[in-house]
């Protein structure tokens, strides 16, 4: 009953904090947007080359939020005219990257695996959404928009800013309930699995003794949804068990990097060959950087 209770008291608070977030960042992009020329915003994010997934990542780094919550702004890069490599380059780092998290790694873990932990990321950030870009999987976004969802052109835009809030709002509200049924079966899954997931298993599967802890870490962290800022303490917490640093590395990044939400709401923008090929790149992310981190500390 108490693991039950924990699991129900997990499924609320997730769901409750999606919805706001998803409807909050849904309705705040388009907001923005419409005080930035579509033009403008194309020139910042269109730059040619590696320099446009740069930037991509670079404006993941600096906006502090979760697997499930990069969906919305995903989604608006995309009607925005962003080019695909961008957008890929921006989904993978931006659960992975913030002030916030590169302050905590700082703290608990120093400023060398704080360091590194940025670089590697966002190295394999850009290499993934450039090799996206060069696949032309960029026609693996589905062309039907969301459901509710309404274009107005920059002229037919009323001046009142209540006005623009209000439209906004609407947008966010349609594209909400066309991601709904997502979030509930996406959330339920998750909190199956961390309510029942036994939590000294982590610790023994991550121990030194076992030649494949970062593979199997990696694999155990994929299907948790936890946020960077969760998943350092529980680094901490196998670090004192004696799990290697790259263990460590491995399950920050693929438990913050991919969720099973994530996953669900991001299947009604792509199609199945893009979801796949997400869970490949993040599991690779999270297997090297945590082979590299073990080679070099």
């Amino acid at each position: 009953m108490n693991t039950l209770a924990i699991t129900l008291k997990y499924f609320l608070t997730i769901m409750g904090e999606l919805t706001i977030l998803f409807i909050g960042i849904s309705t705040i992009i388009p907001l923005l947007f419409m005080y930035i020329p579509q033009k403008k915003f194309k020139i910042w994010m269109s730059g040619k080359g590696i320099w446009g997934n740069i930037i991509g990542v670079l404006f993941g780094a600096v906006t502090p939020f979760c697997a499930c919550s990069t969906v919305p702004i995903t989604l608006g890069l995309l009607e925005a005219g962003v080019p695909f490599g961008t957008v890929m380059s921006f989904l993978i780092s931006s659960p992975l990257m913030d002030p916030l998290v590169f302050s905590l790694l700082v703290a608990f873990l120093g400023w060398k695996v704080a360091v590194g932990f940025f670089v590697l990321t966002s190295l394999f950030s850009i290499i993934f959404g450039i090799l996206l870009e060069k696949l032309g999987w960029a026609d693996q976004v589905k062309k039907v928009r969301i459901k509710g969802s309404v274009q107005i052109s920059e002229e037919e835009l009323p001046k009142a800013f209540i006005e623009r809030l209000k439209i906004s709002f609407l947008k966010a509200w349609g594209d909400f309930k066309s991601v709904f049924i997502y979030m509930i079966i996406g959330v339920g899954i998750g909190a199956a699995i961390y309510g029942y997931l036994p939590a000294d298993l982590l610790a023994k599967v991550a121990g030194p003794e076992n030649p494949f802890a970062v593979i199997a870490v990696a694999l155990i962290g994929m299907p948790l949804y936890i946020r960077v800022e969760s998943a350092i303490p529980i680094g901490l917490a196998l670090l004192d068990k004696g799990a290697s640093i790259g263990a460590v590395i491995s399950l920050i990044i693929s438990g913050a990097g991919i969720a099973i939400p994530e996953l669900t709401m991001l299947s009604s923008i792509f199609k199945k060959k893009i979801i796949i090929a997400f869970i490949v790149i993040v599991f690779i992310t999270a297997v090297l950087s945590g082979l590299i981190f073990n080679m070099i500390i």
